[in-house]
């Protein structure tokens, strides 16, 4: 896939205000590491995750979105009428009908002729939306869209202990780790063709994008309902983070080459990239592999989590306003989602 004609004008963000702790989660699971004799401080070691942040009880979804969607129009004046697009991108959703993103536009006020849906893509929804406005801006269909998402961690996570708890085997701990490394928080990214009047001078142009997939480790992580009684459903979460590592370096591997191959780059033509955050292990890991510097690349992993397909926006969004991103680098996205799928954007910042 490449761009000629798209740029990227805003990401803006709102982190969830509740910071919670490893050491928090893991004083409500004392029976369970007192039962296989687990030191308190393990889950922090094991994921380099000190804390992370929840939304209040009972925080609708949308209104996380709509938050950042007003701080990137605001950032960049742009008419919400030039809107040609709203796509929702969450993992987390408001309900399962209507689309998420039908409250958000509804509450933007765009016009009729907007294009409004949701797409789901696990870890992978943002940069999905990205490309999805992309193609429509490329194509000369908009001139400009918007890509929201909030992502909520605490319902799931305190399911997970819940669980935990009442069957507390070496294996459900193994399955349920991952789990506990999630965290909160919206994004907005606004996408124009570069002939709007915007009060912003950041148009950061999207060059391009590649994407492999390895749907046969479906089941590695999965993340949904399970029966619990009659017409009675629960949350549930299960990964393989050993396997879903493994096979996920090896895909992106394959996929780095297939992006640099398409771009025309080399490794050293790299100024810098940002991740999917989801741990120290897998950032090294995957860097590794990559031949990536470690020092190209900006976590945050170690105070937000695993946001879901908000951390690599917000990521970039932090890197931006703290000057590691600067004009004419070439940056990539680096992101490995659920089923497996791997998708790479080239950015010229």
């Amino acid at each position: 896939m490449k761009y000629s004609r798209v740029f990227i004008n805003s990401l803006a963000y709102e982190l969830a205000p509740l910071v919670v702790s490893s050491l928090d989660l893991e004083s409500r699971l004392a029976p369970l590491y007192q039962k296989f004799r687990i030191p308190m401080g393990q889950l922090a070691a094991l994921t380099g995750i000190t804390e992370r942040r929840w939304w209040p009880k009972g925080f609708r979804l949308s209104d996380g979105a709509i938050s950042a969607a007003h701080k990137a129009i605001d950032e960049t004046g742009i008419a919400v009428s030039d809107l040609g697009a709203v796509v929702y991108t969450g993992v987390c959703r408001d309900q399962h009908e209507p689309a998420t993103a039908c409250r958000i536009a509804a509450e933007l006020g765009v016009s009729k002729d907007t294009a409004i849906y949701d797409i789901s893509n696990a870890c992978l929804g943002v940069l999905s939306g990205i490309l999805d406005i992309a193609n429509r801006i490329e194509l000369g269909q908009i001139k400009a869209g918007m890509v929201v998402s909030c992502e909520s961690a605490r319902d799931i996570v305190e399911a997970t202990i819940d669980n935990m708890l009442a069957d507390p085997t070496m294996q459900n701990f193994a399955q349920s780790l991952a789990t506990l490394t999630g965290g909160s928080g919206a994004i907005a990214v606004i996408l124009t063709d570069g002939s709007l009047p915007l009060k912003t001078a950041r148009q950061h142009q999207l060059l391009g994008a590649s994407h492999l997939s390895a749907p046969e480790h479906h089941q590695l992580c999965q993340w949904g309902l399970q029966e619990a009684g009659h017409l009675l459903y629960r949350e549930f979460m299960r990964t393989d983070a050993v396997t879903l590592l493994k096979e996920g370096v090896d895909l992106a591997k394959h996929t780095w080459e297939h992006f640099l191959s398409q771009r025309d780059w080399l490794v050293e033509q790299v100024d810098k990239v940002i991740c999917h955050q989801v741990g120290a292990s897998n950032r090294r890991q995957v860097l590794n592999a990559l031949n990536i510097p470690h020092e190209k690349e900006y976590p945050t992993y170690q105070t937000l989590g695993n946001m879901g397909t908000v951390s690599l926006p917000v990521t970039a969004a932090m890197a931006h306003d703290q000057g590691f991103l600067k004009v004419g680098d070439q940056v990539s996205f680096l992101g490995i989602g659920s089923g497996l799928n791997c998708m790479m954007l080239g950015i010229k910042w």
